[in-house]
């Protein structure tokens, strides 16, 4: 399996080269050249434990890592869930189900891909012989999670930018209380789109990127989406074959991976029926949806912070097959973005996709339903998909983070604080994190500094 750019301009790489590098050169993403037909493997694939569903499938895209390696991998990543199930599926009603991603080391759905890529980057360093330096930028959970998948690894360090104030305290803590000396934690003067911006900006500046061996843990890693890949593969294969084919899977998402990743499987012949774009008040992907018109706005922070973004970063992939695998067009849509702030799109495919808004004034209301009529519990992200929940079907909401990483709005809504241990050892711990303007010089000299 090779791997080409959204923007046509870099040779197609092997999968370890993409993962490697993060972004492409040319500034795109990495994607599969063709993405394979799994149709004819899902009665194979039923009945397998996670990791081993994990390796199965990446097996198709990691031609250049033996599966036998591919599977030690996968059962290094989930063997520090504290479910065997790594994420398991709840039916709270007939038809209403829950996926829980969130029981992973930072308890957010982000370490299902994390640990894995974290371990991949290992492998990288042990294979090469080579240092490597990690770079993100994070609304609140991935920064936490990408922590998590590289502290103490051996000849890997990380930098992770995020909005100084703009997450939650514990969000915060996860990434500045680890203690690891290969852990750098950016507090940056502004939203998340800034230090996305910045992160690019890095990444676009070839001599930089080279003599420091930089690679990108966002999103814009395709490790990460082909990893999400697996929890959609693995929730559909355990809904009752009923549902199957009429489920709509319920996703809470900013930046657009969560949902692509869903998508891609649907068109690598898993028939899944469609998606609901569940966003916060920074509602880019539902107005984006509605009406066709892709158009950047200030960020409000929110009660669901990990959602506070204006630049769906992931988008590019969907539209580079939206464009049919054109790159020169992706290129001129990405200019009039970056000029203008706006596109508008001719079409979107309203069979496969509907999206929702939520309101910070909506999610406390939300989080009090859910608990009243199902007993269960849910994150503030969680919260925005029940908003306007349609339950004409059967229907899988993915469950994004662990509600004890929002406390107050918790017991504001319900008056219950939920708790975890890992989160409680956390509070007493020193927090180390560097204050920094969102500026590409700033940043860069700060990293020149660490590098190893």
């Amino acid at each position: 399996m090779r791997y080409v750019s959204t923007r046509g301009e870099t040779p197609a790489v092997g999968f370890a080269e993409a993962v490697a590098a993060g972004l492409a050169p040319d500034g795109g993403l990495f994607v599969p050249e063709e993405l394979p037909d799994l149709s004819g493997d899902l009665a194979g694939f039923a009945g397998l434990a996670y990791p081993e569903l994990c390796a199965r499938f990446l097996a198709r895209f990691a031609t250049d890592i033996p599966e036998r390696e591919l599977a030690g991998l996968a059962a290094r990543s989930y063997a520090g869930f504290d479910r065997p199930e790594v994420a398991p599926l709840l039916e709270l009603s007939e038809g209403l189900h829950v996926l829980e991603l969130f029981h992973g080391p930072t308890l957010a759905f982000k370490d299902v891909a994390l640990q894995l890529l974290g371990n991949l980057y290992a492998r990288q360093c042990a294979i090469r012989g080579e240092t490597i330096n990690v770079l993100g930028a994070t609304s609140g959970d991935t920064g936490a999670a990408a922590i998590h998948g590289l502290m103490g690894k051996k000849g890997a360090a990380i930098f992770i930018l995020y909005p100084d104030g703009r997450v939650s305290p514990l969000q915060e803590r996860q990434m500045a209380c680890t203690g690891a000396s290969n852990v750098h934690a950016l507090a940056v003067d502004g939203s998340f789109d800034d230090a996305q911006a910045v992160l690019k900006g890095l990444f676009a500046d070839g001599k930089f990127r080279a003599g420091h061996r930089l690679s990108a843990v966002n999103s814009i890693n395709i490790a990460r989406i082909l990893a999400q890949c697996v929890y959609y593969l693995h929730a559909w294969l355990l809904l009752p074959p009923g549902q199957r084919r009429v489920a709509e899977f319920v996703v809470p998402t900013g930046n657009f991976g969560n949902v692509l990743a869903g998508w891609m499987l649907q068109k690598m012949g898993v028939p899944i029926h469609g998606f609901r774009v569940a966003t916060n008040q920074n509602d880019i992907l539902h107005r984006l949806f509605t009406t066709g018109e892709y158009r950047v706005d200030k960020v409000s922070p929110s009660l669901a912070p990990s959602m506070d973004i204006q630049v769906a970063s992931n988008f590019e992939r969907f539209m580079y097959y939206g464009l049919g695998r054109d790159g020169a067009r992706v290129r001129a849509v990405m200019g009039e973005i970056a000029s203008k702030g706006r596109y508008r799109f001719p079409d979107f495919d309203r069979d496969t996709f509907s999206s929702s808004r939520c309101a910070d004034a909506e999610i406390q209301g939300i989080i009090r339903q859910v608990h009243q009529a199902y007993g269960y519990i849910v994150d503030p992200h969680t919260a925005c998909a029940f908003s306007g929940l349609d339950r004409s079907r059967p229907c899988v909401v993915l469950a994004t983070a662990h509600p004890a990483k929002f406390p107050e709005t918790i017991r504001a809504a319900i008056g219950v604080e939920p708790t975890h241990p890992s989160l409680e050892a956390l509070k007493g711990l020193p927090v180390v994190r560097h204050k920094i303007v969102a500026d590409a010089a700033a940043i860069r000299a700060f990293i020149e500094a660490r590098a190893i």
